[in-house]
């Protein structure tokens, strides 16, 4: 199994930049994706970026896509996703999951608080 922690999550103002990372750890050599996900108060969790472990190809969410950038450090084993140019609507609770020897998301860390002041 996989075990993932976030870190990095905070408040900024509207502008600015957070980067936020997700550590794996465990049976990190089954990764074959890490993905971004985020949750906003009332309303339901949603995809954020996805990044192949292999061949490090990118997806994004309309929303976030141009603003924000989904990366991975294979050496230690950790995802980040840097976050530029933050509005109030990019508040929420932002997770991190990965694809454990599956297509399916079957890892997810505990969250991370992102919070941006207009």
């Amino acid at each position: 199994q996989v075990q993932l922690v976030e870190s990095g999550g905070g408040l900024v103002q509207a502008g600015g930049s957070l980067r936020l990372s997700c550590a794996a750890s465990g049976r990190t050599s089954s990764i074959l994706a890490m993905a971004w996900f985020r949750q906003a108060p009332g309303k339901e969790r949603e995809f954020v970026a996805q990044i192949f472990w292999d061949n490090l190809s990118t997806v994004y969410a309309a929303s976030v896509k141009g603003r924000f950038t989904i990366s991975r450090d294979n050496a230690k084993n950790t995802g980040y996703l840097q976050m530029n140019d933050l509005k109030p609507e990019d508040t929420a609770v932002y997770y991190c999951a990965g694809q454990s020897g599956s297509l399916q998301y079957n890892a997810w860390g505990q969250g991370t608080q992102v919070t941006v002041s207009s």
